[in-house]
């Protein structure tokens, strides 16, 4: 039996948010197009309604009590959940997680989903047009190369990932997008803490400071999980992301 609206509704209250009946039930029809999509490619490994829920539905959400605290700016001169064009990235967002359920979640933001595999490309469009979503887009393409393209870079009020590498490589791939003062928002496991030192050089090098590593509970799980927060301090230099694999081969520690 596939999840209903109310568990959706439940699940976003116990991380803090409240989703109206069509905004959970928008992620009821997601949760059946990326079943429907995962018996053919292989999108995700999470197929059970009860880990959908908590995994990736609440676990996406968790990244708003960040969000939702940015300060206001010149660009943004109405509250934080009331704004538009409020302008975030999702890398490496594979099948659209954790952006589109924060896209479903806060229809003011302006979304850029961006992936290097075509096929999670291909369902995340799919999902957009599906749902008539509108600023959200999606974009094909790596991080490393992406990051040198002036469409791109720091541009952003936010970057987040999840799951993409170990944070001292993350940080090469997400500081090049973000603007002065904006956000990175790093989705992270028990070891947080002990990657955000491992980053400290990374961090300091491509323009960010560290702000916070805010613990996160999902409900019914017993495994910890954290947001590394990072600010836009300076810019990043001109020589970075390196290309070619390197922030994976070779990242910016000791």
């Amino acid at each position: 039996m596939a999840i209903t609206i109310l568990q959706v509704q439940d699940a976003a209250f116990r991380v803090g948010v409240s989703l109206t009946e069509l905004q959970a039930a928008q992620l009821v029809r997601f949760r059946d197009l990326l079943v429907e999509w995962n018996a053919r490619f292989n999108l995700t490994a999470i197929t059970d309604d009860a880990a959908i829920l908590t995994r990736h539905f609440a676990d996406s959400l968790t990244v708003l009590r960040v969000i939702d605290q940015e300060p206001q700016n010149e660009a943004h001169s109405v509250p934080p959940l009331a704004r538009s064009g409020f302008t975030l990235l999702d890398v490496g967002s594979g099948a659209g997680l954790p952006g589109i359920p924060l896209k479903i979640a806060r229809p003011g933001l302006d979304m850029t989903l961006m992936d290097s595999t075509g096929k999670k490309v291909a369902f995340c469009q799919a999902v957009i047009s599906d749902l008539q979503l509108t600023g959200l887009r999606t974009v094909q393409g790596r991080a490393e190369e992406a990051a040198r393209q002036a469409p791109y870079r720091e541009r952003f009020d936010a970057v987040i990932a999840r799951a993409v590498a170990p944070l001292p490589t993350l940080v090469e791939y997400l500081l090049p997008f973000a603007r002065l003062g904006g956000l990175c928002v790093a989705m992270k496991g028990s070891d947080a803490r002990a990657e955000a030192a491992q980053a400290a050089r990374a961090i300091r090098i491509l323009g960010g400071e560290l702000q916070a590593v805010q613990d996160v509970t999902l409900p019914g799980l017993p495994d910890r999980r954290a947001l590394v927060v990072i600010r836009k301090a300076r810019p990043t230099p001109p020589a970075y992301p390196r290309q070619g694999g390197k922030p994976r081969r070779s990242p910016l520690v000791g």
